[in-house]
C-alpha cells in the first residue's frame, strides 16, 4: 500500500485528496503548511507527495529541490491554479513526475498518481535487480588478496564509471567473464544488460549476423528481421571474449562501431547507432599478432585504451588456499557432505601445482574431490589417488591436456619453466666467459648484440661485476 502526502494550504483540497485517494487503498497524510509537510517528512517515508506549489509559509520549488537531495526521494506531482502553469512546468523541470491543474476531478487525480505509483515501483524493481547484480558481482565475490588481485580492484573502481573500452588480458580459465561482469555491476550501466558473446564460438558469416543483426532476405533462412547484439546491448554492456579470433572482415566493422557508434545490418542499407560499451577479452597476445599482420593495428589500439591483465593462478599462489575453500564450502553444499579441509601436505600439493587452466580447473578438481571423498579431511594421499594433476616432485612424465586451451597453457608453462631456464643459463654462461662484455658475448654465440640484451631484461639479468 503505497503511502501519500497531501501538502495544500486549502483543507477542502486536502480532505478531497484524501477521500479520493483513501477509497482506493492509498495510504493518506494530509499537510496544511510547508513547515509541517517538512515534519511528516523528517518523521515518515512517503512514496508519493501531491504538492501545492504556492504554500504561505515554504515556496514549493524549494521544498521540491530538498526533496530531490534524498537518495531515494519520493515521487512529486505539482498541484497549481489555471495561472501558474509556467511555475509547475519548471517544477518538472527540477524532478517532479507531473503537476494537476486545479480544479481536478477524481479521474485525473486517480489516473495521474496511479502512472506515479506505477513509476515509482518500477525504479524500485530496478535498484534491487542493480542491488543483487552489485553484491553477486563485489569484489568480497571475487576470491582473492593477492597484491596482483588486489591492484586489478583498484583499477576496475576507476574505470567502471566511464564508459572507456576495457581490454582484459590473461590465459584462459582466469576468470576474465567474472571481471567483466564486475566492471558493468559497478558501473552507471549497471540497470541495463551485460551480453557476453565468445568470437570463438561462430562462423565469420554467423558471428556477422549476431552481433550486427539482420534484415530479412539478407540470406537463405532469413525469413524476417533480427536485432543484433549491438543493439540489444545499446545501452549496457558488450563483452566480447577471445576477441583474437575475429577474422580481418569484422575486425574492420568493429573498429567502425568503436569509432563513429555506426553500424549496418547484414544485408541493410541504411546505418544503426549503438551506444553498448564494450570490454574485450583475449588469451593470446594482440601486440604479436599485430606484428605478425593477423590482427589490426588500428582496431588494437581502440580495444587496448584501458588494458588489465588477469595473472594465472600460478603467480598469485597466496590466493588458491582461498579458492580451494571457497569451491570446498561450496560443492559440499551442493553434495550435501561435511568436509573439514584439506591437510596441510594437501594443501601444500595444490599450491605447488602450477594449473595450467588456471581458477576453472582448481575449481573443477575440487568438485571431483567431493564427490568422491567419504571422509571429512582430504589428505595427502587423497589427493595422490585421485587427481589427476601432479606435483613437480611426484610426476613421472607430463599431464595430458584435456582441451586446446590447456595445450596452450601447457605449451606456455613448459616454455616459461624449462627453456625459459635454459635460455637463462645460456646468457649467464656467455656473459660469464666474456667477463660481463655483452658486445664479445654476443658474438661468441652468434647473436646480434641488440637481441642478447633483450634477452638479458626478458629474463632480468644483469651483466657480473668485474
Amino acid at each position: 500500500m503505497e503511502k501519500i502526502l497531501v501538502v495544500d494550504d486549502e483543507p477542502n483540497i486536502c480532505n478531497g485528496c484524501r477521500l479520493i485517494l483513501s477509497e482506493q487503498g492509498y495510504d493518506v497524510t494530509m499537510a496544511l503548511s510547508g513547515q509541517e509537510a517538512s515534519k511528516q517528512l523528517a518523521e515518515n517515508s512517503f512514496d508519493l507527495i501531491l504538492l501545492d506549489i504556492r504554500l504561505p509559509d515554504i515556496n514549493g520549488i524549494d521544498l521540491l529541490k530538498d526533496l530531490r537531495k534524498k537518495q531515494f526521494p519520493p515521487h512529486v506531482i505539482i498541484m497549481t491554479g489555471h495561472g501558474t502553469v509556467e511555475n509547475a512546468v519548471d517544477a518538472m523541470k527540477n524532478g517532479a513526475f507531473d503537476y494537476l491543474t486545479k480544479p481536478f476531478n477524481d479521474k485525473d487525480i486517480l489516473k495521474t498518481v496511479a502512472m506515479a505509483c506505477h513509476s515509482r515501483k518500477l525504479i524500485r524493481e530496478n535498484l534491487a535487480l542493480k542491488k543483487q547484480l552489485y553484491e553477486k558481482f563485489s569484489f568480497d565475490n571475487i576470491i582473492g588478496k593477492s597484491r596482483q588481485i588486489v591492484d586489478i580492484f583498484n583499477k576496475i573502481e576507476r574505470v567502471a564509471p566511464l564508459d572507456s573500452t576495457v581490454l582484459l588480458d590473461g590465459e584462459s580459465g582466469t576468470g576474465k567473464e567474472l571481471f567483466a561482469n564486475a566492471i558493468h555491476a559497478h558501473s552507471k550501466r549497471a540497470a541495463h544488460r551485460f551480453l557476453a558473446v565468445d568470437c570463438n564460438t561462430f562462423s565469420s558469416s554467423l558471428l556477422e549476423s549476431e552481433l550486427f543483426g539482420h534484415v530479412k532476405g539478407a540470406f537463405t533462412g532469413a525469413k524476417t528481421d533480427k536485432p543484433g547484439i549491438f543493439e540489444t546491448a545499446s545501452h549496457g554492456t558488450l563483452f566480447l571474449d577471445e576477441v583474437a579470433n575475429l577474422d580481418q572482415d569484422i575486425q574492420g566493422k568493429l573498429l567502425r562501431v568503436l569509432e563513429t557508434c555506426e553500424y549496418k545490418a547484414v544485408g541493410a542499407t541504411e546505418t544503426k547507432q549503438t551506444h553498448a560499451r564494450i570490454i574485450a577479452a583475449t588469451n593470446t597476445s594482440l601486440k604479436d599478432m599485430v606484428k605478425e599482420k593477423t590482427f589490426r593495428q588500428d582496431l588494437f589500439y581502440r580495444l587496448n585504451v584501458f588494458p588489465i591483465y588477469i595473472p594465472p593462478l600460478r603467480e598469485r599462489r597466496d590466493d588458491i588456499p582461498r579458492l580451494a575453500y571457497h569451491f570446498l564450502n561450496r560443492f559440499c553444499k551442493k553434495a550435501g557432505k561435511q568436509i573439514q579441509g584439506f591437510s596441510h601436505e594437501a594443501l601444500d600439493t595444490l599450491v605447488s601445482f602450477d594449473w595450467p587452466g588456471n581458477v576453472r580447473q582448481l575449481k573443477n578438481v575440487v568438485e571431483r574431490l567431493v564427490i568422491l571423498a567419504d571422509s571429512p579431511h582430504l589428505n595427502q594421499n587423497f589427493l595422490r589417488e585421485n587427481l589427476e594433476v601432479k606435483t613437480r616432485d611426484t610426476e613421472n612424465g607430463p599431464t595430458v591436456p584435456n582441451t586446446i586451451q590447456e595445450l596452450k597453457a601447457a605449451k606456455k608453462h613448459c616454455l616459461e619453466h624449462h627453456f625459459g631456464k635454459i635460455e637463462a643459463a645460456f646468457l649467464k654462461q656467455a656473459l660469464k666467459k666474456n667477463q660481463g662484455n655483452i658486445t664479445r658475448a654476443a658474438k661468441q654465440v652468434g647473436m646480434q648484440r641488440s637481441n642478447f640484451s633483450v634477452l638479458m631484461k626478458k629474463h632480468q639479468i644483469h651483466p657480473p661485476k668485474t
